[in-house]
């Protein structure tokens, strides 16, 4: 389904921004330009070890599969509708609005000091206002048994999830073309169905899509209209979200009352994919709209449970290939008219 294999899989690296320890994940050994990458022995050294850790952790929650295992079989899960392809059980089914207009983009080190090069607006601004049409995005990172659903229904073959990992984790594992695939099923479903809430029904009949979130989309509904540096405010604080951990959490696990818009795990947990492609700043909307057949990298967002502090700000920017699959980074989604 993805068109890529698994030569170009073992190939996975990470490289770092010059002034910005941020991992952007790649399957090739070129990669779209970016600001600042070092090459030289450190990087080389790097690839060996991404490598050998790569492999090592490849018992994701969605793998490829070469034995005939019994299929993974949805429980029924708390606060989920299992007759609405286990989406949350209330009366958006898990979409948060996100009110049209402008907020501010990228970081200023002057009030952010862990902010990164690669956030930087332009060599005249350390900031930029972007205005957003109106959107939704899901309260929670997409689930197992979300995807599961989906996999099923469509018949999505080469996949198995093992038969003891609960479906209210955040899927990992898969590839930037299933994300989205994921996203044009959901719509299909939601447009089909006579209990969709009128509210995404109006959003849908207006030209609105289900899918990946842009960076911009992603970036206002985790800091909101205040600028904060955090999801939860502008202090670095724990307890609200999964970061420097061994594992990932149940989505939902942390409470955070304080965070932009209720939404749950922006930071930490595992890196969120994105439909844009990872450009310079200033962000320009065109963007994501461009050719991207001569390997793009895509902005993932967010941070993992295995990063630490300074990664799960709301203007880090990490990239992956579209082919990459590993263990610390899934997806949300967006219903958007953009």
């Amino acid at each position: 389904m993805t068109g890529y294999s698994p030569a170009r899989q073992l190939a996975t690296r990470i490289v770092y921004d010059q002034r910005a320890d941020i991992p952007v994940k790649t399957s090739q050994a070129s990669s779209r330009k970016v600001q600042g990458h070092t090459v030289g022995l450190t990087v080389m050294t790097l690839i060996i070890l991404v490598i050998a850790f790569w492999m090592s952790r490849q018992s994701s929650l969605l793998q490829m599969s070469t034995s005939n295992e019994l299929p993974y079989v949805i429980p029924a899960l708390d606060g989920f509708l299992s007759n609405a392809w286990f989406l949350p059980d209330d009366d958006m089914l898990g979409f948060v609005e996100i009110p049209a207009g402008s907020f501010i983009m990228g970081s200023n080190p002057v009030i952010d000091r862990s902010a990164y090069e690669n956030e930087r607006w332009s060599n005249l601004s350390r900031q930029g206002s972007v205005d957003l049409p109106v959107f939704y995005i899901s309260r929670f990172e997409t689930t197992v048994a979300q995807f599961f659903a989906f996999a099923e229904d469509t018949e999505l073959t080469g996949y198995s999830i093992g038969t003891n990992v609960s479906g209210n984790y955040p899927i990992t594992g898969v590839t930037w073309p299933e994300a989205l695939a994921y996203g044009r099923w959901l719509e299909r479903r939601l447009r089909e169905s006579p209990t969709t809430p009128p509210a995404i029904r109006q959003l849908l009949n207006n030209g609105g899509r289900v899918t990946l979130p842009s960076e911009a989309e992603w970036e206002k509904a985790a800091r909101g209209t205040d600028g904060r540096v955090f999801t939860w405010g502008s202090q670095s604080q724990t307890g609200f979200s999964n970061f420097n951990a061994d594992s990932i959490s149940p989505v939902g696990s942390f409470s955070c009352p304080g965070c932009a818009h209720g939404l749950s795990d922006m930071a930490g947990n595992v890196w969120e994919l994105t439909r844009s492609p990872l450009q310079d700043y200033p962000y320009d909307p065109a963007d994501d709209a461009a050719d991207l057949t001569k390997d793009a990298l895509y902005v993932m967002r967010g941070g993992s449970y295995t990063d630490a502090m300074n990664n799960v700000r709301t203007a880090v920017r990490g990239a992956v290939d579209p082919g990459v699959r590993t263990d610390n980074i899934g997806f949300r989604v967006v219903i958007s008219e953009l």
